[in-house]
């Protein structure tokens, strides 16, 4: 103990006292450098100023879709978790369960406010609900699991929640982000590209429309397969849609790419993405895309059930009413 110790009264003690900071409580913006307040960031979408669309999680993808963020969670088939029984420096088994614990660290704290709840094993994400009361499955892939890499269980989801689409004479839209197949399936994860093929055609075949939401990034065999087959493609700004990534193409042709190469805007020009929108107005663009496609499902008899209740977050703000005025 020194002698500034022993001579500082006890309330200037607690004033220098060294405070706990959370360690996220600032993001850095990609674009511009600038450093967002982490609530200012959640309160936008996660669209920093400079226009950034940050990678979301599957919650927030679905709140930021569904008619008053409700939603009912839909499982998803298991698969046998490692059937060639790989392994790098790790078991195929262990990347798992690191996956797993993972997301639901992320969930845990996401929900702490309550709302509709999730089911995910793997890093497809499905749900049903309404789309500017359209009735509608999402499916979500989420980059935070093993880079949402297609193996058997993402292929089963998809194809699962493209039967549900049917049965349900719903809309079908499919959120991507994913690096491409899942290595440690080997050709059991490449398998799954013709799979949801199938599934997609059978969508066709009962007329109901199918939407892909291109988000970044997309590339690999999720953009060679169900990535790039929907009756409408729309892409979040700055998006990476791709098969193969820029640095390879670059070493394989030794030629410079184009500028802005491989992300949403150049692919809108060259007509492979027919809409680009900014992350804030996807729900009424896929709402109204959805009521061009499906004009005759917006039915009131088709209710979510009543227990599913919206979380606290992004509540509608009541204007503030004036001191002169009488309730």
């Amino acid at each position: 103990m020194n002698w500034i110790t022993k001579v500082t009264p006890p309330g200037l003690k607690t004033m220098l006292a060294k405070k706990d900071t959370p360690d996220d409580l600032w993001v850095k913006c990609p674009l511009s450098g600038e450093l967002v307040y982490k609530t200012d960031l959640e309160e936008n979408w996660h669209v920093t100023p400079a226009g950034a669309h940050l990678r979301i999680s599957p919650r927030t993808r679905l709140r930021l879709l569904f008619d008053d963020e409700r939603w009912e969670p839909l499982a998803l088939p298991s698969v046998p978790h490692d059937p060639l029984r790989f392994k790098d420096d790790k078991p195929y088994p262990s990347r798992l369960k690191a996956a797993k614990a993972k997301i639901a660290a992320r969930d845990k704290k996401e929900s702490e406010n309550g709302g509709a709840p999730i089911i995910q094993e793997d890093c497809m994400v499905a749900a049903y609900g309404k789309i500017g009361g359209v009735p509608t499955v999402v499916l979500v892939q989420d980059f935070a699991f093993m880079g949402g890499s297609l193996g058997m269980a993402a292929g089963e989801g998809f194809v699962a929640a493209a039967q549900m689409a049917l049965a349900r004479k719903a809309g079908f839209v499919v959120c991507t982000a994913s690096g491409g197949a899942r290595m440690q399936e080997g050709t059991l994860s490449l398998m799954q590209m013709p799979r949801t093929t199938l599934a997609i055609n059978e969508l066709a075949e009962a007329k109901l429309p199918y939407i892909v939401l291109l988000t970044d990034p997309t590339s690999g065999g999720v953009s060679a397969s169900y990535a790039m087959l929907g009756d409408i493609h729309i892409a979040e700004p700055g998006a990476m849609i791709a098969f193969s990534g820029p640095r390879v193409i670059e070493q394989t042709i030794r030629e410079s790419l184009p500028k802005g190469f491989q992300r949403s805007e150049f692919l809108r020009e060259k007509g492979q993405v027919d809409i680009v929108c900014d992350r804030r107005k996807l729900k009424d663009t896929i709402s109204n895309v959805l009521s061009m496609l499906m004009p005759n499902v917006r039915r009131a008899e088709d209710r979510l059930p009543v227990s599913l209740t919206p979380p606290k977050t992004h509540a509608a703000k009541t204007p503030n009413k004036s001191k002169g005025s009488s309730a």
